[in-house]
C-alpha cells in the first residue's frame, strides 16, 4: 500500500504540474475522457457508428500530417495507403482466413511497402511534381483493381469480411483506442529528435543535408510512417464496413484528408484530429438538409480558411495561451509573467 500511495501521488504532481497548467491540455484530458466514458452515457448504435468512422479518419488525417505537414513532402494521393491497406487486410481475410487482428497489422505493412515504392522515385521531386506525382499513383492502383475483378471484386470491391468484433460497443473502443494510442505515437514522434528533423527537411532540405544529415533515409522514414498509420486506418475500415472498394482509393478521399489537415492546422498532429471530429459529425448533421448539405460543408471550411489560415484549432490555442520570448515555454493568456522563467509575456 506504501508503493502505491507514493506512485499515487507522484502521478497527482504530475497531472497538476503537466496537465493543469495550460488549457490545451485540458481539453486533450477531457477530450480523452469523453471518447472512453462517452458509452456509460449512451450507447444508441448510430452514435457510435459516427464515433468509430470519425476515429478512423482522425488517424489518416493525422498520417497524413506527419508526412506532408512535418517534412514537407506534398501528398495529394494519400488514399493509396488507405486503400493498400483496407484491400490488404480484405484479401487476407477473405482468402487466407486471417482474422482482423492479424491482417490489419499485415495490411499496413503492404502500406509500408507502398510508402516505399512511392517515396523512393519521389525522393528528387519537390513542390508541384511531387504532389502530382503522388496524386498519380492511388489512380493507377485503381485501374490495377479494375483490371483484375476476379481477385479485387472490379468496381464491386471485396465484401464479406469479418466484424471488428462481435458487438457495435467492441467496435467502438477498439477503435477509439487505437486512435487515442497512435496518435499519441505520432505525436511522440513528431515531438522527438525525429521529428525536430523532419520539421528541419520541410524548412530548409539543403542546410539539414550540409549538417550532414541523410534527408533520403529521413523522407523515406516518413513515408513508411505515414504509409503505416494510414494502413492501420484503411484496414480498421475495411473489417467495419466489411467492405474493401474502389472508394478507397478515390482522388476525393485523398482531396478530403488534405481539407481535414488544413482545417484543423498542419504540422500539429491534433489539428487534423480535431478537424475529423469537427467536420464529419459535422456533415452527418448535414444529412437533413440533403440539398445544401455540401454547400453548407464548404461555406463553413471557406469561414475557417479565410479568417483562420493557420488552421482553426492553432487559431484558438494562440487565444487562450501566450508563448514565452525567452524559453518558448507556453502559459495561460491570462498570465503576465513566465511559468518556469519569470520572463514578462507581452
Amino acid at each position: 500500500m506504501g508503493m502505491l500511495s507514493f506512485y499515487l501521488r507522484k502521478l497527482i504532481i504530475i497531472f497538476k504540474g503537466e496537465v493543469l497548467v495550460l488549457p490545451s491540455r485540458v481539453v486533450v484530458f477531457l477530450f480523452f475522457l469523453v471518447l472512453l466514458f462517452l458509452p456509460v452515457v449512451t450507447q444508441d448504435p448510430y452514435l457510435l457508428r459516427i464515433l468509430i468512422l470519425t476515429s478512423i479518419f482522425a488517424i489518416l488525417a493525422a498520417s497524413w500530417d506527419l508526412l506532408s505537414g512535418f517534412t514537407g513532402q506534398m501528398n495529394f494521393g494519400h488514399a493509396l495507403f488507405f486503400g493498400v491497406g483496407a484491400y490488404s487486410s480484405a484479401l487476407l481475410n477473405l482468402h487466407v482466413h486471417i482474422p482482423p487482428w492479424g491482417s490489419i497489422p499485415i495490411g499496413a505493412l503492404a502500406a509500408v511497402l507502398a510508402g516505399l515504392i512511392i517515396g523512393i522515385p519521389c525522393l528528387r521531386l519537390k513542390g508541384t511534381y511531387l504532389a502530382l506525382t503522388t496524386l498519380a499513383f492511388p489512380i493507377i492502383l485503381m485501374g490495377v483493381v479494375f483490371a483484375i475483378p476476379d481477385i479485387t471484386g472490379g468496381e464491386l470491391g471485396v465484401s464479406g469480411l469479418d466484424r471488428l468484433s462481435r458487438s457495435r460497443l467492441t467496435d467502438y473502443y477498439v477503435s477509439v483506442v487505437l486512435m487515442l494510442g497512435l496518435c499519441t505515437v505520432m505525436w511522440k514522434i513528431t515531438d522527438s529528435n525525429t521529428g525536430i528533423i523532419f520539421h528541419a527537411i520541410r524548412e530548409d532540405e539543403v542546410a539539414v543535408r550540409t549538417a550532414g544529415i541523410n534527408t533520403t533515409r529521413y523522407k523515406l522514414l516518413a513515408f513508411s510512417l505515414s504509409g503505416f498509420f494510414a494502413g492501420i486506418s484503411g484496414g480498421l475500415y475495411a473489417h467495419f464496413m466489411r467492405i474493401a472498394g474502389p472508394s478507397t482509393l478515390e482522388v476525393s478521399m485523398s482531396f478530403t484528408v488534405v481539407i481535414w489537415a488544413v482545417f484543423g492546422g498542419i504540422v500539429t498532429i491534433y489539428g487534423p484530429i480535431g478537424a475529423v471530429f469537427i467536420l464529419f459529425p459535422l456533415l452527418e448533421f448535414f444529412r437533413f438538409w440533403p440539398e445544401f448539405r455540401m454547400l453548407m460543408f464548404a461555406v463553413v471550411i471557406l469561414l475557417i480558411l479565410l479568417y483562420m489560415p493557420d488552421g482553426l484549432l492553432p487559431w484558438v490555442r494562440d487565444k487562450i495561451e501566450k508563448e514565452c520570448p525567452r524559453c518558448k515555454i507556453r502559459n495561460v493568456a491570462t498570465r503576465k509573467t513566465c511559468r518556469v522563467c519569470t520572463a514578462e509575456l507581452d
